[in-house]
Order: structure tokens, then sequence, then C-alpha cells
């Protein structure tokens, strides 16, 4: 006789105010039900004087078969395993042919036993498991055919009829209630964990605030992990800082102080991220990026983007400037920076259960003397710095310094600006005196944007014009 192979109950984390799934119809369940179904038309056969009396061996053989299968696979603990509740189906199929040939093939009550088993095998594995256990149960009626004879009867009492039918609706009914049960916990579980990647989502872009987005995107993607471990890599590695904050502190609240520089790290990050440098760390006014990992363009590309990233916010420091004037700071701030270019050790350092990823090496500590050594608004780099960027930026030559981890001077070179920008064509003009600033970036500035500042500057040159008259 057919029985059901309910597929396996998604296992999901609910929410505490959703009720619980209710498990699928277990095997033995399902089985003792549809041989209940075959035994009740048998001896409802009989009953009736349809059935020869001597059938009624079927029924107690029907109603412990299932029990029998049921402690034989408890007992070799194979209840578990999908592969033999298929081919205990498949037994039932054939089982299922037999019984069709004990009882003549009779139309209508056939039709239904063999609606209990299609139904089975369309729940257990769809299409492919439906034609297995249609060549089972054909298998089975063949076998049943040849012992007892093909004899096909289309005229059955309706005693017999009506009791393979309502036992096929109970059990198709009871069956279908389950697999409707399942289907709503597998839905419960789908949205549970909807809602658990959601979280995890937004928690992982809070913790992206603490790391570099590259080195944060290395992370959740897999390319790298979270471990001890380090290289050793080329890197063009940036410090630092404002010129005259010390002062500067002195003079203003710590409320309106730290907002100053939220907003200055804030400007400078996103100068820093538009040019792929990966942010280490920020040390009171201090900031320290590097370029090259963890993902790189060559060592004379990553140190041109480093440069360009310095003089992209030279430039910008004097508009927080004119910015920061007009919010009633009087204290001129200036930004100076230096940039060396060689070998560093580069990944994570510290604990197992608390790591930090930076760098290290000599270039690092060079990096940082040469910001410590630049002027306000200079932009300070090493001679190999200046060897990668020579051909599209123009830098003066300072002379040489000391530095602790070297055993000869070094040489160091002011950046002055992109080659493409010095002369009259340049792209960045600035004039400021008092009562008036202009800073200007044509290669920024859009159609737009150019009829609007025109009009300005228009309105501008007729008020001092008549100022002057």
């Amino acid at each position: 006789m057919n029985a059901p192979l309910i597929p396996a109950n998604v296992v999901g984390m609910e929410h505490k105010s959703k009720p619980a799934a209710i498990p699928p119809m277990p095997d033995y369940n399902a089985r003792v039900l549809a041989y209940i179904a075959g035994a009740a038309v048998i001896a409802s056969g009989i009953v009736s004087g349809y059935f020869d009396r001597n059938l009624i061996w079927v029924v107690p053989v029907a109603l412990l078969w299932p029990h029998f299968i049921f402690f034989v696979t408890r007992h070799l603990g194979w209840q578990r395993n999908q592969r033999v509740r298929q081919r205990i189906l498949l037994i039932d199929a054939i089982v299922t042919g037999l019984l069709l040939a004990i009882i003549q093939f009779s139309l209508i009550p056939s039709l239904f036993l063999m609606l209990m088993l299609y139904f089975s095998c369309l729940i257990v594995g769809g299409v492919r498991i439906w034609l297995t256990g249609v060549a089972a149960n054909l298998v089975g009626c063949v076998l049943g055919g040849l012992v007892l004879g093909f004899h096909v009867v289309i005229d059955t009492p309706l005693l017999v009829n009506a009791v393979a039918g309502i036992g096929t609706g109970i059990y198709i009914c009871v069956t279908a209630y389950y697999t409707h049960q399942q289907a709503r916990a597998l839905v419960l579980a789908k949205s549970q964990i909807q809602f658990q990647r959601e979280q995890s989502i937004a928690l992982s872009h809070k913790l992206s605030k603490y790391l570099s987005p590259q080195v944060w995107q290395s992370i959740f993607t897999g390319e790298r992990d979270v471990r001890l471990e380090t290289q050793r890599k080329k890197l063009a590695v940036f410090f630092s800082d404002i010129r005259g904050f010390t002062e500067l502190s002195e003079e203003m609240e710590p409320e309106s102080l730290t907002e100053l520089l939220n907003n200055y790290f804030t400007e400078m990050s996103q100068i820093a991220l538009k040019y792929g440098g990966t942010i280490d760390k920020f040390v009171g006014d201090s900031i320290m990026i590097f370029f090259g990992d963890p993902t790189s363009r060559g060592a004379k590309e990553d140190t041109v983007a480093c440069v360009s990233m310095a003089i992209d916010m030279r430039k910008h420091m004097k508009i927080l400037r004119q910015k920061w004037k007009s919010q009633g700071i009087r204290t001129p701030l200036e930004i100076r920076m230096g940039i060396s270019t060689g070998y560093c050790t580069v990944g994570n350092f510290g604990a197992e259960n608390r790591m930090d990823y930076t760098i290290i090496g000599k270039e690092v500590n060079l990096a940082s003397r040469l910001e410590s050594l630049a002027e306000p608004s200079e932009i300070l780099v090493s001679y190999e710095t200046f060897s990668l960027i020579k051909d599209k930026i123009m830098c003066r030559d300072k002379g040489e310094i000391t530095v602790k981890g070297f055993t000869r001077p070094v040489p160091i070179y002011e950046v002055i600006d992109f080659r493409r920008d010095i002369g009259p064509h340049r792209s960045f003009m600035e004039h400021e005196c008092e009562g008036f600033a202009m800073y200007l970036d044509s290669e920024k500035i859009s159609g737009v944007e150019r009829d609007t500042i025109l009009q300005a500057l228009d309105r501008a040159m007729g008020r001092l014009r008549g100022g002057d008259e």
C-alpha cells in the first residue's frame, strides 16, 4: 500500500510572537493511514459479498505491515535516510499493484488506491519519484496478474466504492493538511532568515564604519581571513596634521572643536576614498593613509594617486578654511603632509581577540618625519616617491635630512602641483584678501554652474566698479 514520504521540516529560528510550526506528518502515521484505507476496502468487499471470504487474511497483513516497516527501520537507524525512505515507497507501490490484482482490478477502488500512491510520490520527490512509483506499481500489477490473472471489473458495489473514496479522501486531506503546515513553516523560516539577513547587513554596515572600506569589503567577500597574518608590500604612505590646531583647541569649546574636527575628517576621508586610499587611523588631528593594499594598481599608479590625493586635500583645505572663517574661526588652519614610498609590513597586528589592520616599517617612520618637517600647506615626499611621480607632478628639491633608521641622509622634495596645472592654463586659481576670497577649480565646474558663476562674477565686478566711481 502506498504511503507518503513527507520531506523533512525546515528548521528555522522564529520570532517569539510567531506560533511554533507543526511538524511534517511522520512516515509511520501516513503509512498506517494508507494501509487502513486499503484494509477497509477489502473488508467492505467481503462484507458485501463482492470479494471471496478467503481474502480476509489481507486485512491483518495490511494492518500489521506499517508497524513491521517502522520497527525494522528504527532498529537499523534508517528513519532519516532519504534514499531508504524512497525505496520503501517503491515497495509500497509494488504492494499496491499486488493488491489491485487481488481485488481483480476493480475500476473505482483501483483508481482511488492509485490516487493515494501517486499523490504520495509527487509529495516525496516530484515528477522523478512519481515516474518511478508508476513503474513500480506496474511491476506489482504484472506480477499479481501473472499469478491471479488479469480481470478488470467495472461494476463494483456502492459500499466498496464509498469506503475506497472516503478512505482516500481522508488520507489525502490529512496529508495535504500537514503539507500545508510545512509550507507555512517554510514561509516563516524564510521570513526569519530574511529578517536575520537584513539585521546582519545592517550590523555589517555599522561595523564598516570602524574599518577602511577596502578592508571591510575584502573581509565580507571572503577574500581575506580575519587572523593574525602579515605580508611585505610596496606601499605609498601618507601622513597629515593641522598646523595651528593646538592653539585653536585652547580657544574653542570642546563641543565646537569636536564638530570642526569631525567635519574636517569627513571631508578628507571622502577625498581619500575617491583616490582609492586605505584609511589607517585618525590620531588627534592627524590622518594616516596608505595606498597599495588590499588592492593595488602598481607602485607607480598607487604613488601618483597618493600624491594626487594630497594635492586635492591641500586645495580643499583652502575652501574649508574660508568656510570656518565665515563661522567665526579666525585662527588660520593649515594642513601639512608627508609621503614616502617603499616596502612595509601590512596586515593584522595584535591579539587573537583584538586585531588592528595597519602597517609598520621604516617608510612609515619616514612619512611621519616628513609630515612633521613640512611647512603649512606643504607636501614633502621622499626620493622614491619623487622618482615615481616626476613625469606628472612638478617637485622642488629640498635637500637632505637625517632620519632614525636610515644609515644615510634622505633626499626630500616639495610637491608643487600637477604639471598640467602650472602656467596660464592651470585649472585651479585662488586669491584671498580682506573682504574677498576666490577658489576656482575649472575641472569640477559643470555647464549650468559655469553660467551661475559668471553671473555672480559680473555682479561682483559691477559692485567693485561702482565703488570706484
